[in-house]
């Protein structure tokens, strides 16, 4: 554990700037940005000054500066005690404020952030795992995964389309480690009807739906996830085929959200005759948002809720009529 007196750890270091120890430790030997007070000797314990080097280091590197000339400004910027942004060479198009706009949010948030933008795989996989294995699945999305997503789509948004690479790679870590985390992290699946989960038609955004799926999964439910765009056809012989107790609906911009599909599916009953059934239908995600939820369905307002109502149904199923 840190001792605030005398600075955070290397390890706790490197996990705010998203970089790992070792590289921490290389900087230091290579370029002499290490902490500037070692109090018992030989253990390096980095103070408020030396935080805000290596942040200043990782922003120059992350903008294109090599390395060394990213270390001399950084050194400058702690002996003046001010950020070095304005006399920092940056090549291209980099420029001071290549951070993103993250706001009040987790550590962890900022290391992961870093490392994207930086294009580091490994650093984001290996971060990804740990805030998943350290705060459970719905923290880690809610807290850390979906605000750097966000972030980064503000990011390029306003930066006349500079970013995308670095959505795209964090996309694809995230993607992989709420795969892995549905696959190992579940428990064995409940015999029944499943959840079937999709986007509607024209929706490409899959990432919070993953989400859900991985937290359906480690609750035990059966799953049956279609992806990205899942025409209305084929939604519909989805349904039909499975006999979902529910249906998860995802639609990322009201340009998306199919009311009159979502009414549809509410609506499509299977099973034997004398004892057909309906699906509930959660209108996930914030397309669907300005209009009351029809009878049959339900808007959870993000994934613990939603994760809840469905282990709510499952129960009272199992609960039987009457309980």
């Amino acid at each position: 554990m840190s001792d605030g007196s005398h600075g955070i750890t290397t390890g706790s270091l490197a996990r705010r700037l998203g970089v790992s120890p070792t590289t921490v430790r290389s900087w230091d030997r290579r370029y002499g940005i290490g902490p500037a007070a070692r109090p018992d000797g030989h253990h390096r314990r980095w103070g408020p000054g030396d935080v805000a080097m290596l942040e200043e280091m990782c922003r120059l590197t992350a903008s294109g500066v090599p390395p060394a000339e990213a270390a001399r400004a950084a050194l400058r910027a702690r002996t003046a005690g001010v950020a070095a942004r304005d006399d920092a060479p940056a090549p291209g198009r980099a420029a001071a404020g290549s951070g993103l706009p993250l706001g009040a949010v987790r550590q962890e948030c900022r290391g992961l952030a870093r490392a994207a933008v930086r294009l580091d795989g490994p650093a984001v996989e290996g971060m990804l795992q740990e805030v998943l294995e350290r705060y459970g699945l719905v923290t880690a999305w809610e807290d850390v995964m979906a605000p750097t997503l966000h972030a980064v789509g503000r990011k390029w948004e306003s930066s006349d389309d500079r970013y995308v690479e670095v959505e795209h790679l964090l996309s694809w870590h995230i993607s992989t480690a709420l795969r892995r985390a549905t696959v190992t992290g579940s428990t064995e699946p409940s015999a029944g009807p499943p959840v079937v989960l999709a986007c509607v038609p024209a929706e490409q955004h899959t990432l919070p739906l993953e989400a859900l799926t991985a937290g359906l999964a480690e609750q035990g439910l059966p799953i049956r996830m279609f992806g990205a765009a899942v025409p209305a056809e084929a939604l519909d012989a989805a349904v039909r085929r499975s006999g979902p107790a529910a249906v998860a609906l995802w639609s990322q911009a009201r340009s998306t959200a199919d009311h009159a599909l979502a009414r549809h599916v509410a609506a499509t009953a299977f099973g034997v005759r004398g004892a057909r059934r309906t699906p509930l239908v959660m209108l996930a995600g914030p397309g669907w948002l300005g209009r009351t939820p029809a009878p049959g369905m339900v808007r959870p307002s993000g994934l613990r809720e939603a994760i809840g109502l469905v282990s709510r149904l499952y129960a009272d199923h199992a609960a039987g009529p009457g309980a």
